[in-house]
């Protein structure tokens, strides 16, 4: 009997690659078990992370390295395929593959349920910016400093409607729910995950970062 239900949840994991954490991770597989922990592992391995991009099929560009001293961007990765409104900016490749995740398997799902519309653009504050944390003189250094963070700011969908995070967060409760979903959404793929329920300077936007960690500060 034991034989038989090992076999029986072999199977099941080997059908489930999201929750196996020796399968390969694709970014098309549903969000699992197994999903954080290989996302997380991608920091320290740019090879794997740019082959999990290659095996998923998603459209993306390496640029040269660029910046010195704890501002030194190694990896430059942009998304060539992506709704990013003004423009596609150079990110690390870790958050570009959680920026994929986030993007198929929240903020497109939520957005049909919630308002029968699919997505036409995701407005960002940028990606890089060689500081330190709040600006500061000193102290650490900011995920922002490296380009392994970005800050959202509003989604806007194909029937013309814009929902952001100043104007919606607390106001029609369509939006409101929508923002909330896809920002609990995105505490299954990125390390860091602040909101408006962190702190007044993320009142107006999403920070989203890979800090390297997994014991997820979502807020």
């Amino acid at each position: 009997m034991l034989g038989i239900l090992a076999y029986s949840g072999y199977i099941w994991v080997e059908a489930h690659p999201e929750h196996n954490p020796a399968a390969p991770l694709d970014l098309r597989h549903p969000v699992g078990m197994a999903t954080a922990t290989k996302l997380a592992a991608l920091k320290g391995d740019l090879q794997e992370c740019r082959a999990v991009i290659d095996r998923s099929e998603v459209g993306y560009a390496v640029l040269d390295p660029a910046g010195e001293g704890p501002c030194m961007r190694a990896d430059r990765t942009r998304l060539t395929d992506y709704p990013f409104s003004p423009n596609s900016p150079t990110m690390t490749c870790p958050v570009a593959a959680a920026m994929e995740l986030w993007r198929t398997k929240s903020v497109e799902p939520f957005a049909r349920e919630i308002f029968g519309s699919g997505l036409a653009q995701i407005e960002h504050l940028g990606v890089y910016s060689c500081r330190r944390l709040y600006g500061r003189s000193e102290g650490a250094w900011s995920e922002h400093a490296t380009g392994n963070a970005i800050d959202i700011a509003a989604f806007v969908l194909e029937d013309g409607r814009r929902i952001s995070v100043l104007g919606d967060w607390d106001g029609d409760p369509d939006e409101a729910r929508f923002l909330r979903q896809v920002r609990d959404g995105a505490c299954g793929v990125f390390a860091t995950v602040l909101s408006p329920d962190y702190n007044d300077a993320h009142a107006d936007h999403f920070h989203f970062d890979q800090d390297g960690r997994w014991t997820s500060l979502c807020r």
